[in-house]
């Protein structure tokens, strides 16, 4: 088993467990079917393709910075009709940063970070507004499990919020991990992606465990803006 390490950051995020017709909310961190959908994306795969190999991936993720939940307000109009569509609420979590890992065979793992460097469909935190402020890929871990990857990887947070945290030699961060359906300490989230079909989207559940890790604070960092431009990646043709 290896393990692939990603960041997802970006100034909107929106992640979706149990959203439903005009109001569309969003988990606190990100779901395993956003971040398997956004692989799949990149890989080039149709939204009605088969999913095994993705969705067999252990899942999990840190919350490094947990931004601030927003509310959208929604009118809208039918393109051909002009007709009125119903007003829709949609929740976001602005200036967020979490670390993702996905533990699993080495040799799938090795072509999705190649996806990811250069994605086949534009990469989006949750939801097509919401594109990531800089690189999804971070690094490929051979031999690794997931709760090392976690424990391990560096604070990705913002410098302007790490700052802020320089007093303290440590962060506890939280954690949400894939675990068995018999671990008695597990939650659940509807996030386990069965089908991306449009025509019938399906979704089962999946054990989560919630815990937390302490990572070194280090220093703040004090980079220029980010000039990531994750459309470049799909080039001119």
């Amino acid at each position: 088993m290896s393990v692939l390490t990603m960041q997802l950051a970006g100034p909107l995020q929106s992640w979706g467990a149990t959203a439903r017709f005009a109001r569309r909310t969003t988990e606190h961190a990100p779901t395993k079917s956003g971040v398997i959908g956004m692989l799949a994306a990149a890989q080039g795969r149709e939204r009605t393709d088969d999913l095994t190999d993705l969705a067999a991936l252990r899942f999990g993720v840190r919350v490094d910075q947990p931004g601030t939940r927003i509310r959208d307000y929604q009118t809208a109009r039918h393109f051909d009709t002009a007709k009125s569509m119903p007003l829709s609420e949609r929740f976001y979590l602005a200036d967020a940063v979490f670390v993702a890992v996905v533990e699993g065979d080495h040799d799938l793992l090795a072509g999705l970070l190649e996806a990811l460097r250069k994605p086949v469909f534009l990469p989006y935190l949750g939801r097509r507004s919401c594109p990531p402020s800089r690189r999804i890929d971070l690094r490929l871990l051979p031999g690794a499990h997931l709760e090392e990857a976690l424990a391990q990887e560096e604070w990705r947070a913002a410098g302007w919020y790490r700052s802020r945290q320089r007093r303290r030699p440590t962060m506890e961060l939280e954690t949400l991990i894939e675990a068995a359906p018999s671990d008695g300490a597990a939650g659940t989230l509807r996030d386990q992606p069965l089908s991306f079909d449009p025509r019938h989207r399906s979704y089962a559940l999946r054990a989560v465990r919630y815990g937390t890790v302490q990572v070194p604070t280090g220093q703040p960092r004090r980079t220029a803006p980010p000039d990531h431009d994750p459309i470049a990646a799909l080039g001119s043709d």
